[in-house]
């Protein structure tokens, strides 16, 4: 088991978004979140991404039960086992495709040639060998995708959260990221929940679950 969220609430005032979700993820599956805008699931995957707290339930990533860690703690938990990948890549545009890749590494205060090298050989991998050098202006859209799903996996997660990760991307780029992480699950066993409103995204998932009244069905 990689994830385990159980009984997870979460409201805005009188509004209740989420009522008690309960989800497992296993090594190596990729999961998918379907529904209507405003049904919850971003909320959900933010709790999940420890990036928003519930107000109940608990939430268990490997071994470690996340509602005992200190800010400090969780920090440092969600740059060294969780990545992220989002609609709208967040690059820094001053930094190359390279430089992009090696934040999380840094932060996580990593030999400086190490992460280097784990960047450089994530850019190859995905096809941008020969753009490890651009600024993030000098990419298409799918390219820029490709380098936020290098960045997120430069750390060696146990577990990538992604947020619409096709939303900004034409047919074409899209349907390359698909096989993509279906590559990347077969190749590195990585684990992936992601919101999609994209039909055929959510098919090639192993799980395609539907948020539905504050639940997932």
């Amino acid at each position: 088991m990689v994830l385990k969220a159980d009984n997870i609430h979460k409201s805005y005032g009188a509004l209740e978004i989420l009522k008690g979700v309960r989800l497992e993820v296993q090594p190596g599956e990729i999961v998918s979140i379907i529904g209507k805008s405003g049904a919850g699931k971003s909320t959900l995957l933010h709790i999940l991404g420890t990036l928003d707290a519930a107000d109940q339930g608990d939430l268990q990533i490997r071994d470690t039960r996340i509602k005992g860690l200190s800010t400090r703690q969780l920090a440092a938990f969600r740059n060294r086992h969780i990545g992220f990948v989002f609609q709208f890549h967040h690059l820094l545009p001053e930094f190359s495709a390279l430089e992009n890749v090696c934040i999380p590494g840094f932060i996580q205060k990593a030999p400086e040639g190490q992460v280097k090298k784990r960047a450089q050989e994530l850019l190859e991998y995905l096809g941008l060998a020969e753009r490890l050098e651009h600024k993030p202006t000098e990419l298409s859209g799918g390219e820029q995708q490709r380098v936020a799903v290098a960045r997120a996996l430069v750390n060696q997660p146990d577990i990538i959260f992604a947020d619409e990760p096709t939303g900004n991307l034409d047919s074409m780029a899209s349907q390359d990221l698909h096989r993509l992480l279906r590559q990347l699950r077969d190749d590195y066993g990585q684990a992936f929940v992601i919101v999609t409103h994209n039909k055929e995204l959510a098919e090639l998932s192993d799980r395609c679950l539907e948020m539905k009244d504050g639940l997932l069905v």
